[in-house]
């Protein structure tokens, strides 16, 4: 179409010149009634269409995030064959997400390198990767309760798959956008970040901030860009009434909230992220992550994230909304918030090491607590 108006354009110049042009060093003004048509603005150039390619180890929900893209209006096409993948995406008139891993016919890490880097440099689509990563520990459990083989290793140990594809795939993983730990991530929080990040309407523009609560015994959160450490607080793991219950129980809130250092605490660290997160947004970051550790990560990290992305959002109830900066007098923000409890993962229901199902019974502010849902499941990889 935008060759078709520059053709257009330049028969009616060929036109008015063959009819008699202005004298040197004089211009013609022509009004919209003179000219029998309207005088409007330039017209603004279409966005460039996005395009998604989604990579990453084996078992780690690859094919999850291409159905929620798929969702989200997205032509989805999983494992073409390499050489056609650029064809198939440049001849496209919609948003399009690729699937590609080792198993895609002609993979090579530096074709896919060479076929992402041409993407890019296309003005006409806004070409992102995503890497789904996860823990070797999360990806053998997922292989065990499939009993799937890996791609890498058809007769092999699982283990040696894993390490051999985490080998060759790494060049990918420094290339990519966006890196997916989904060790320990609920679908439905896996769901909440890509919809936030290549949702197509106005509302998941911007920046999502992730906050996350975690027991340093388990380790850190792979994606965490900050990183805060609460063990310093009084621990309600000491009293006895105390110890069954989470951050979101209103008496261990209470407890963790009188520590005298608590609010100065939160007030420095809300301060430190109304500097930061602007500064975030204006470097063009799509994403941030926040990470809270004590050393259970069931009582003071909860309470101290849950907390904190009440200060960010402005309203509790705001969380997964626009939000408003801190600081500001509720002018929305360019990011969005979601909030994870790591370990509540399956001590909702009292059992640990299951997966436990959220109830809402301790949903006093609004939050989705993602901590409670059913994590990435290896079939869906």
């Amino acid at each position: 179409m935008l060759l078709e108006l520059l053709h257009d354009g330049a028969r009616r110049y060929r036109r008015r010149h063959d009819e008699g042009s202005p004298p040197e060093g004089r211009s013609v003004c022509v009004t919209a009634h003179q000219a029998g048509t309207s005088v409007s603005a330039a017209q603004p150039q279409p966005a460039p269409r996005r395009v998604v390619l989604v990579t990453g180890l084996s078992g780690a929900g690859r094919s999850s995030i291409l159905h929620v893209l798929e969702d989200l209006g997205y032509e989805a096409i999983d494992n073409p064959p390499l050489p056609l993948m650029e064809e198939l995406v440049t001849r496209g008139d919609r948003p399009i997400a690729v699937g590609i891993d080792t198993r895609s016919r002609g993979f090579a890490t530096a074709a896919v390198l060479q076929s992402l880097a041409r993407l890019r440099q296309n003005p006409a689509m806004r070409t992102e990767l995503v890497f789904a990563w996860a823990a070797e520990g999360a990806l053998l459990r997922r292989y065990t309760e499939t009993r799937r083989r890996h791609p890498m290793a058809p007769s092999g140990r699982v283990k040696d798959g894993i390490a051999a594809e985490s080998a060759l795939l790494a060049p990918l993983r420094e290339a990519a956008d966006l890196v997916l730990d989904t060790s320990a991530l609920p679908i439905p929080t896996l769901r909440a970040t890509i919809e936030q990040r290549f949702g197509q309407s106005g509302d998941h523009a911007g920046m999502t901030v992730s906050i996350t609560s975690f027991a340093y015994a388990k380790g850190l959160p792979a994606d965490a860009d900050l990183v805060f450490d609460v063990r310093f607080l009084r621990n309600p793991h000491y009293d006895p009434i105390l110890r069954p219950g989470t951050g979101l129980d209103a008496n261990v809130a209470a407890f963790i909230a009188a520590d005298p250092a608590f609010e100065p605490f939160l007030d420095k660290v809300t301060d430190l992220l109304t500097l930061l997160l602007p500064r975030f947004v204006q470097e063009g970051k799509k994403y941030a992550g926040i990470a809270i550790g004590c050393t259970g990560g069931r009582h003071r990290s909860v309470h101290v994230a849950h907390r904190l992305a009440a200060r960010i959002t402005g309203a509790p109830s705001a969380a997964l909304g626009t939000i408003a900066a801190p600081g500001t007098s509720g002018e929305p923000a360019n990011w969005r918030v979601t909030l994870n409890h790591r370990e509540l993962s399956g001590e909702l229901t009292g059992t640990r090491g299951t997966t436990g199902v959220w109830s809402g019974a301790h949903a006093t502010d609004g939050f989705e607590h993602a901590g409670a849902s059913a994590p990435v499941q290896a079939q869906e990889a």
